[in-house]
């Protein structure tokens, strides 16, 4: 049953923060990366932050991948407008933190941003998205390219590798049976229910460390908070974007009528101007100024 685990995102910032349990979060990062991931640290969050909405949903990592290379992974589950632009400050504060002062810009690490969303993001039909950045001719269209000594000194192929790189995990737009490791680690991120028969890396270990028999009532009750924290986020942006569109709605009825009783007042000065009527009497009857009138 779903409600035999823990969500995700709680366990992400409160239960695997232990060395014992950081295979849970590297199975869900060797599956969406492809590659072995292990986690050599978790940074901590500011003072608190189970206290801060904002902070709940955000998690800093040291990684390494089979060939030694280190990166750090943003992992963030929020729920807000512009968040493509919070996807973009997350990753550029990460650069940003993370290299000593001094330091030449090769030191800046390789950047992850994975993003676990429950909500209406941009418009599309997938469940997964990975974004990079590249660099194509205005005129040709050809892909810039890494020097062979730019090649041999970072040890990577493209210059897309040298950037962030983005995953949007849609989880709430999936709705079929989980055929992949990854459609495996989307449904339980979706419903929170972990099927006897998935595979999926990190997800065993999942089912055995996240099961809410194995809370104390302390903890209980904080998930429990934290779940109701959910609600009301989630009903204060419908609720925001409700008002907003009734907001928007009426103003646009307001200032529609107030354009269209312009108009014919404009109309109206139009006609009499044509007429020859004094140019005083056609400001007291339709309330326009005399350079209103004259421009006509």
């Amino acid at each position: 049953m779903a409600s035999n685990y823990i969500r995700f995102d709680w366990a992400m910032k409160r239960l695997l923060r232990n060395k014992a349990d950081f295979v849970v979060v590297e199975g869900l990062l060797s599956t969406i990366l492809n590659e072995k991931i292990t986690v050599l640290r978790v940074f901590a969050t500011k003072p608190n932050a189970e206290d801060d909405i904002s902070e709940c949903f955000r998690t800093n990592l040291l990684i390494v991948n089979s060939n030694g290379e280190q990166a750090l992974v943003e992992m963030q589950n929020n729920n807000e407008y512009a968040y493509f632009q919070r996807m973009l400050f997350g990753t550029s504060k990460l650069v940003t933190e993370y290299i000593n002062r001094g330091e030449g810009y090769e030191k800046v690490r390789k950047v992850y941003s994975v993003n676990i969303v429950y909500f209406t993001l941009g418009h599309g039909k997938d469940t997964v998205y990975h974004g990079k950045t590249e660099f194509r001719g205005v005129h040709t269209g050809e892909l810039l390219e890494l020097s062979p000594f730019q090649r041999q000194t970072f040890k990577v192929d493209a210059v897309s590798q040298l950037y962030p790189e983005y995953y949007i995990l849609k989880v709430n737009d999936f709705n079929k049976v989980a055929k992949s490791p990854l459609e495996e680690w989307i449904y339980y991120l979706n419903t929170g229910d972990i099927p006897d028969n998935a595979t999926a890396p990190g997800l065993s270990e999942a089912r055995e460390r996240l099961r809410l028999a194995r809370m104390s009532k302390e903890e209980l009750n904080a998930y429990y908070r934290h779940l109701d924290n959910l609600v009301i986020l989630r009903d204060n942006v419908y609720t925001e974007r409700a008002e907003g569109r009734a907001e928007g709605r009426a103003e646009g009825l307001v200032e529609g009528r107030a354009e269209g009783e312009r108009k014919k007042r404009m109309e109206i000065a139009r006609q009499l101007k044509s007429m020859g009527m004094a140019i005083d009497l056609i400001v007291q009857t339709t309330g326009l100024t005399e350079d209103e009138i004259a421009a006509l």
